[in-house]
């Protein structure tokens, strides 16, 4: 099963996730981005969905933190922010991060064709 890291504050964004996501993915969550920076060597996603504006580290700073590390550089991360200001995606993917998804989740298939397109071109595990 395809694995996919939820890095999300909010307890009722990350239940919304994992009802969408759970039947096709095996889903981890951590509500900060120290968590889950800690959990990645251990977890091994094949994708993240990180929430930009996290408690003490944004998702920001997560990413940099990722694409820093040799073993995850290449690791696809998808923005998931309700930051859904006109030029937000075209900053947040000059951030580094490989897609852009707005919260709250209004169509679902967005959200599945993202991480479809960035799992298909993904180098295997």
């Amino acid at each position: 099963m395809r694995r996919i890291m939820i890095i999300e504050d909010n307890a009722d964004n990350r239940l919304l996730l994992n009802a969408i996501l759970g039947d096709a993915f095996s889903v981890t969550e951590h509500s900060n981005g120290p968590d889950g920076l800690a959990a990645l060597a251990a977890e091994l996603p094949e994708i993240v969905l990180l929430d930009i504006s996290l408690p003490g580290m944004d998702g920001v700073e997560v990413l940099r933190h990722i694409r820093a590390n040799p073993d995850f550089r290449h690791l696809p991360v998808i923005a998931f922010t309700a930051h859904a200001m006109s030029n937000d995606r075209t900053k947040y993917l000059a951030h580094g991060f490989d897609d852009y998804i707005t919260k709250p989740i209004v169509d679902e298939t967005v959200l599945l064709g993202s991480i479809g397109r960035l799992l298909a071109r993904a180098v295997p595990a």
